[in-house]
């Protein structure tokens, strides 16, 4: 039973970290929660992919698709507080205006957006609007309970297999909190499997296109993090479940065959 409430506490941490979703009372606050929630991300991106999917589906049925799928997409932003597109958009700025590891990691520390971040943000809101429009209402809705839970087990990953760039504060406490935390084995492949279970709803060859487009592009991005600033941040993880989450609704439109 304690183990089981320990197991809720992370999850329902995790929940309040990244959704603006209520939590039971009894859910505490902790550095050391927040460290080991992360191998609840995906399941919190479940939760958001099933809150679009619900949105656009029933919409869908009323509206045209391109209608639908902004109201979806809106529902899934105001859920989560635009916490992975603000990643994304601070990614952008750093990598496109600084030169020196020093000069990223101050340019992204910095709350104010400057172009590239705003150009970042349009882009990336744009192509996933158009992504999705391309697709029927059904498929649509599977994309967005496929690509919340994998685009966030793909930034977990990073979490796992790379150093955190930032140093710690002059009190020795790091400003990371879940992300300074390096993964258990066991604890990625709960993620892992909460990521990648939702493929099972698309058809093989779909599924198959959107594991490798998301795992490129989560590839490519990590390398690129680890040259420029030798690791990555809470940003960069945001871009990570940005860029995939866009792959993921690219590969879905791959016409395979005739």
């Amino acid at each position: 039973m304690n183990r089981l409430r320990h197991e809720l506490e992370l999850f329902f941490t995790a929940l309040r970290f990244f959704t603006r979703l209520p939590v039971p009372g009894w859910v505490g606050h902790s550095t050391e929660l927040l460290n080991h929630s992360a191998r609840w991300f995906p399941m919190v991106g479940l939760i958001v992919g099933l809150a679009g999917a619900t949105v656009l589906w029933t919409t869908g049925q009323v509206l045209p698709l391109a209608l639908a799928v902004l109201l979806s997409t809106a529902a899934t932003i105001r859920l989560t507080g635009a916490f992975h597109e603000d990643g994304w958009g601070d990614v952008c700025d750093g990598f496109g205006g600084g030169w020196s590891r020093e000069q990223i990691l101050a340019i992204m520390k910095d709350s104010r957006i400057g172009a590239y971040g705003t150009l970042g943000i349009v882009l990336m809101v744009g192509g996933k609007l158009m992504a999705l429009s391309q697709l029927t209402v059904a498929a649509a809705a599977i994309a967005l309970l496929v690509a919340h839970p994998l685009s966030r087990m793909l930034s977990t990953a990073l979490i796992y297999g790379m150093d955190y760039a930032r140093d710690e504060d002059p009190q020795g406490v790091s400003r990371a909190k879940p992300l300074a935390h390096r993964l258990s084995g066991a604890e990625m492949a709960w993620a892992a499997m909460c990521g990648l279970l939702p493929l099972a709803l698309l058809p093989t060859l779909s599924a198959l296109a959107a594991a490798i487009c998301a795992g490129a592009v989560t590839l490519i991005a990590a390398r690129h993090f680890r040259r420029r600033i030798g690791g990555y941040t809470g940003d960069c993880l945001g871009s990570v479940q940005q860029l995939s989450e866009l792959a993921i609704y690219i590969a879905l439109n791959l016409k395979f065959g005739g």
